[in-house]
């Protein structure tokens, strides 16, 4: 793997370098060059405003330069394929500043702690109120419809990661024990997608964006939507203790420049998901279905006491999956950098709720979305327009959980026309309401037009 460092350049250069991480008290006042090292995960698109986004618009680079003083910062944006490593990284005191998913997060507190390189999370990047970020997926041909289907069978997923967090507490939920009722298979996210296309095993329990990625691509179906669970899940920052205390404007420098990334994606967000898209490798359809004007994610850096509260109910899960003990998140948690960086807007988005879920199109060869007020509308136009459509998406009638027209479950219920992200939902809804019933997609849109 190349990591490249982007140099940005103060007012005055200086022939001393300090290129470790961390040297030094103040900033602004140490001289020579100094060499910030943040880790992030390109594919784990919730994080873009703290990676693979702010890295693309410079913004890091720009508030580091805006410090002016003596000292010259150098960059070095080093990405990995999960949080494990930049734990890993931070704690052995080679990196700064790092991003992931809640689960992980909790990983790297125990470890810091159990190493005694302390490591505190900073902000939050992007969150899903009611869960949504992670999805149960089965191969597209699979009969199974409900989780209760999948006991005896074998459920791939990445233990330690909230995707199997998602699978422990949908399988209890449904009655099944997930280290006696099913056969998991502990596999990285890219590992498990092969092993649903080649079906060597029955399930797939990952985080965003490989549900999407896999349901987009035809390889997949969605068994079980996350945000049945009604509880939220997030990704975020963490930095080493001692690199906050010593140089707290480089941190309070990267939260600025992570809350001005957020606000280009909030209010740019097509060219956003394109940026994102030329970056991963990733289809800009997918990254829109998670980060776009109504995706499954909202991105504010508030660390809101709904995330934290979550955050705690995590703990548990990872006891008993023996890979940690008890995590003080209280004493984890640590805001002061985060208020400093968004000064008086931050109890405004402490406060702030996410955008509620919406209908959109992506015409093609547009850099723009047309929003529409049920879904029933956006499958109006989609029929007229079958070929002028890059994408379209409609949320959950029951989650809120944004999904693509074409893949979700779509349900009859007198004049309206309900999408869900899951059959097992679907089919709930149909049992509570007379006459509802279980559609096709083409159906629909044959309805609407």
């Amino acid at each position: 793997m190349k990591h490249k460092a982007v140099a940005a350049t103060a007012a005055l250069l200086l022939p001393l370098s300090l290129t470790a991480c961390g040297n030094g008290g103040d900033t602004t006042a140490d001289g020579g060059t100094v060499t910030v090292t943040v880790g992030y995960q390109s594919k784990t698109i919730n994080t873009v405003t703290a990676g693979t986004l702010l890295r693309s618009l410079g913004y890091f680079e720009d508030e580091l330069n805006a410090l002016g003083g003596k000292t010259t910062y150098k960059v070095d944006w080093q990405d990995y394929a999960t949080g494990a490593p930049i734990t890993a990284q931070m704690t052995a005191g080679k990196m700064d500043i790092g991003s992931m998913g809640d689960f992980p997060l909790l990983l790297n507190a125990a470890r810091g702690k159990q190493l005694g390189k302390p490591t505190r999370l900073v902000a939050a990047t992007g969150y899903n109120l009611r869960g949504g970020l992670n999805t149960i997926v089965t191969a597209p041909d699979s009969k199974l419809s409900t989780l209760k289907d999948l006991k005896g069978r074998k459920v791939s997923t990445s233990i330690g990661s909230a995707a199997d967090g998602t699978l422990v507490r949908a399988l209890r939920n449904a009655g099944l024990d997930a280290d006696k009722d099913i056969e998991k298979l502990n596999q990285q996210p890219a590992v498990g997608a092969s092993a649903l296309s080649g079906g060597s095993t029955d399930a797939l329990s990952q985080f965003v964006a490989w549900p999407g990625l896999l349901t987009y691509q035809g390889k997949a179906k969605a068994l079980y939507d996350g945000a049945q669970l009604d509880l939220p899940t997030f990704h975020g920052v963490t930095a080493r203790e001692d690199f906050a205390e010593q140089r707290p404007a480089v941190l309070v420098a990267f939260l600025k420049a992570q809350a001005k990334a957020t606000d280009y994606l909030n209010e740019h967000p097509v060219e956003a998901a394109e940026k994102v898209a030329d970056a991963t490798g990733l289809p800009a359809e997918v990254v829109y279905l998670y980060n776009g004007a109504h995706g499954i994610a909202t991105f504010d850096p508030a660390l809101k006491p709904a995330l934290i509260a979550a955050l705690k109910k995590d703990v548990p899960i990872l006891k008993a999956a023996k890979l940690t003990g008890d995590v003080d998140v209280d004493a984890f948690v640590d805001d002061q950098y985060v208020r400093k960086a968004l000064g008086t807007s931050y109890e405004k988005q402490l406060a702030a709720a996410p955008a509620p879920a919406g209908s959109e199109v992506w015409p093609k060869n547009a850099t723009e979305t047309q929003s529409f007020r049920t879904p029933a509308e956006l499958l109006a136009h989609v029929a007229g327009h079958k070929n002028g459509i890059r994408a379209a998406y409609v949320p959950d009638a029951t989650t809120g959980t944004q999904w693509f027209a074409d893949k979700a479950v779509w349900v009859a219920d007198g004049d309206q026309l309900l999408p869900f992200v899951a059959p097992a939902t679907a089919k709930a809804y149909v049992a509570g309401h007379d006459g509802a019933e279980v559609i096709t997609y083409a159906a629909a849109l044959e309805r609407a037009s």
